[in-house]
């Protein structure tokens, strides 16, 4: 699927958690937040081969998913994705993500999480379907809203898929 570049630079620039909602085995709704980072057309996350959202994902590989802030102004991205799961890339992927989210691996939390003994994977999210939405210029005038954080264009067909 074609991302567009502003869309695209939207994710890549806002380093704030993915919401990736999936449904566990029972079939319920299951939504979890998770580092991410957008590379080529993917979300690229990492996580323990033996969390629960891996046997999820596994199970049922089709996911939804949002990139927004929890402040003024509004905005972000959300879609449907379908998860590959790499054992391959876990380790790689992490150590980007620490960069990407706490400036390095020089600091207590990073040094923790790379000397875990555990399998680490990737959970690459290949997005079908995406949506945007940017209520900053309608929100304008709240204390604190302008100019508060990046937000994608508002046009919600720009990275549509064709299905």
């Amino acid at each position: 699927m074609e991302i567009d570049e502003r869309v695209a630079g939207y994710l890549r620039d806002v380093a704030i958690p993915v919401r990736v909602g999936c449904v566990d085995e029972a079939g319920w709704p299951v939504v979890l937040s998770l580092w991410y980072l957008y590379d080529q057309g993917r979300l690229l996350c990492a996580t323990t081969a033996s969390a629960r959202v891996v046997g999820y994902l596994r199970a049922e590989p089709r996911c939804a998913f949002e990139i927004a802030g929890d402040l003024p102004p509004y905005c972000g991205v959300r879609g449907r994705a379908t998860v590959t799961i790499d054992p391959d890339q876990g380790w790689a992927v992490l150590e980007r993500l620490l960069v990407r989210y706490l400036g390095g691996t020089d600091n207590k939390l990073a040094q923790r999480l790379l000397a875990r003994n555990v399998d680490e994977v990737a959970l690459i999210l290949t997005p079908s379907t995406l949506h945007t939405w940017n209520y900053a210029p309608r929100m304008a005038d709240l204390p604190g809203a302008a100019g508060q954080k990046p937000c994608p264009p508002s046009d919600p067909t720009s990275s549509r898929s064709s299905r």
